[in-house]
């Protein structure tokens, strides 16, 4: 045999083998079980499509050797009920906003979103090149659960109102559906804090049972169809500046799982982190048009004397929270300096080049 012909043969023998040890895993493994429940109702505009179509990637990228069984909030349990069934070992994951278990912990609130706290590239930063991960694996760790981010509703509006919020005094008796550290914000400020199910929200605030709520941005909210109870839509929100989502699974079946079959669940958790947020972006402008034009919709900002109100009864729910535990110091006081690192950058670049952008484009 020729030399080169040789050199040929073997090169394409060696592809070859590489080929087939690059494959072997999708190939050669059995099929594994994953059964997903979740906070949001089926085909929920938004937050509940984009849980259906994150299970439904890790099947289609692991070419079905990942068998995923998806129920949306009250088909298997309830939907404030899916961390204790994944945590308990009868289902194997959760997709749902970490904030909703600060009654556990209160550092959960800082792996969705708190007040005057990151948006949501500052809060992937922290997660992905800091020591967000870390620290969440440490939390969720005590709970018997491995969690990463699965999406993002990027800054959130401030919420829908019955009547005109003129001064921090409004605010007093007001019962609002705002869960996490901002629920807290608010109970501070006179307001009664409820804590809702996003299915349960649009019955409550029709019936008079609550007399305000926030849920996320107009993309989301249009198809609540909030704007037929409450007239009002305030911004910006200062309770969810970035709300990160969670994909919460049990820590036992996560530690089972090969390197392959984890791969397959951290690229579609990243995909669709990435996909959310920018769908909700894509929409929020159209939406938010058709809700002052065709609904009647009365956009409003928050007064500085109100902001300036939210920010004394943070500052406090931060104090309160670092006092829970040592562990709820350690987060607080590492999200803090992050978000102040970065911010400091942020305010430079980024939001000063949109600042003068919308200046001279009249945005």
């Amino acid at each position: 045999m020729k030399r080169r012909d040789f050199i040929k043969t073997g090169a394409a023998a060696t592809a070859a083998a590489g080929a087939t040890i690059t494959a072997a895993p999708a190939i050669g493994q059995s099929k594994t079980e994953l059964t997903v429940v979740s906070t949001w109702p089926r085909d929920f505009p938004g937050l509940g499509v984009s849980a259906q179509r994150l299970v439904e990637r890790i099947g289609e990228l692991s070419d079905g050797k990942i068998v995923t069984k998806y129920f949306a909030a009250g088909e298997r349990v309830g939907a404030f009920d899916v961390f204790d069934e994944v945590a308990g070992g009868n289902s194997d994951a959760y997709i749902g906003a970490d904030y909703y278990w600060k009654g556990k912990h209160p550092g959960f609130a800082y792996f969705t979103s708190v007040p005057f706290g990151m948006t949501s590239p500052e809060w992937n930063a922290w997660i992905k090149f800091k020591d967000g991960q870390k620290l969440w694996d440490k939390l969720s760790g005590e709970y018997g659960l491995k969690a990463l981010t699965c999406g993002g509703t990027g800054t959130q509006m401030g919420g829908w109102f019955n009547k005109e919020i003129e001064t921090a005094d409004d605010l007093k008796g007001l019962k609002m559906r705002i869960p996490g550290l901002g629920g807290d914000v608010m109970a501070k400020l006179g307001a009664s804090p409820v804590s809702l199910p996003g299915g349960q929200i649009y019955e409550n605030l029709v019936s008079g049972a609550i007399d305000a709520t926030e849920w996320v941005g107009p993309y989301n909210d249009y198809f609540m169809k909030f704007y037929e109870a409450a007239k009002y839509y305030y911004s910006p929100g200062m309770h969810e500046p970035g709300g990160g989502l969670a994909f919460g699974m049990n820590a036992e079946w996560w530690s089972k799982r090969s390197s392959w079959e984890k791969a397959i669940i951290e690229a579609a958790c990243n995909e669709e982190n990435a996909a959310q947020p920018e769908e909700a972006i894509a929409n929020n402008g159209l939406y938010l048009a058709k809700m002052v034009d065709e609904n009647g919709v009365e956009l409003r900002s928050f007064s500085d004397e109100i902001y300036d109100s939210f920010g004394e009864a943070a500052a406090e729910v931060f104090e309160e929270t670092r006092d829970h535990s040592p562990l709820a110091k350690e987060i607080n006081d590492n999200y803090q300096d992050a978000l102040r690192e970065m911010g400091s950058y942020l305010k430079i670049a980024e939001i000063g080049f949109s600042n003068q952008r919308n200046r001279v484009l009249d945005i």
